[in-house]
């Protein structure tokens, strides 16, 4: 689970290299935040000539994380490090790539729609692709 003070790679091309959680925005009661919620993080590291700088305060969805969840089949899925795609307030990907894309190969279980927030607006819907 991602709580406060976690330290999370960027997963797409947007400029940010490094983020810490400041308020998981889904979860349990606003305290951990899972594969798909919804997180406000500060930028730690930034590439030079980025439009996003160190120290600004962005939303993003977690795509990767160390903890393993439990999928409906009764697997469990594990990744190697926490990682998270930058979106802006409509809930598009800050990077200019499809979210799709910015997950990878090898991640086919994890697809987020955050068109489709399914009654929560703190948690981005995502479902088994497998």
């Amino acid at each position: 689970m991602i709580g406060m003070r976690t330290i999370l790679e960027v997963a797409d091309n947007s400029g940010a290299r490094k983020l810490q959680c400041i308020l998981p925005r889904g979860g349990d009661l606003g305290l951990r935040a899972g594969l798909g919620d919804i997180i406000t993080a500060s930028v730690k590291e930034a590439a030079p000539e980025s439009a996003i700088k160190k120290g600004k305060v962005v939303r993003c969805v977690i795509v990767r994380m160390r903890k393993e969840s439990r999928r409906k089949d009764g697997t469990y899925i594990r990744f190697d490090s926490n990682a998270a795609v930058l979106i802006n307030e409509v809930g598009e990907p800050v990077g200019g790539q499809h979210l799709d894309r910015a997950l990878g190969p090898g991640q086919p279980q994890v697809r987020v729609d955050l068109a489709d927030h399914r009654g929560n607006p703190h948690r981005a819907h995502y479902r088994d692709g497998a």
